[in-house]
């Protein structure tokens, strides 16, 4: 039961990282509602390099995030599925997915919406509940 925790755990976050990644680039859910913003933003360099802006920074900070969380999905997947014994035997490894769902579950309070917030919560719940059975 412990593996199927796993996999659920970290297929959620995938699917998440996927969706993050297809709403950066297609559509205008991830851009602000004000379209001056928006100007602005792309207007604006930032301080530490004139060589791009606060738009293209906040497009390449969005595929970044959402490709860390896919890594993660595509890393503990298959070792979940192929090679689960190995993994077991790692206290670090066994416990990095629900260290990782836990900082996405505090960055999700402090910084973005509740629909994140509720799907990185059950991760961890079923994260939480793999690392305790998977340590009995």
């Amino acid at each position: 039961m412990a593996r199927v925790f796993l996999l659920a755990g970290v297929s959620i976050i995938g699917l998440l990282g996927l969706l993050h990644l297809i709403l950066t680039f297609y559509g205008n859910r991830l851009e602000p509602k004000t379209a001056a913003i928006k100007k602005l933003m792309q207007q604006s360099q930032l301080m530490l390099t004139s060589e791009s802006n606060i738009y293209n920074a906040w497009l390449g900070f969005n595929a970044s995030h959402s490709l860390g969380a896919m890594l993660l999905a595509a890393v503990y997947l298959p070792i979940g599925l192929n090679h689960y014994p190995w993994l077991q035997q790692s206290l670090w490894l066994s416990s990095l997915p629900l260290l990782v769902c836990v900082s996405y579950l505090v960055l999700a309070k402090r910084y973005w919406f509740s629909r994140p917030l509720w799907a990185i919560g059950l991760a961890v719940v079923f994260l939480l509940a793999y690392f305790v059975l998977s340590r009995i």
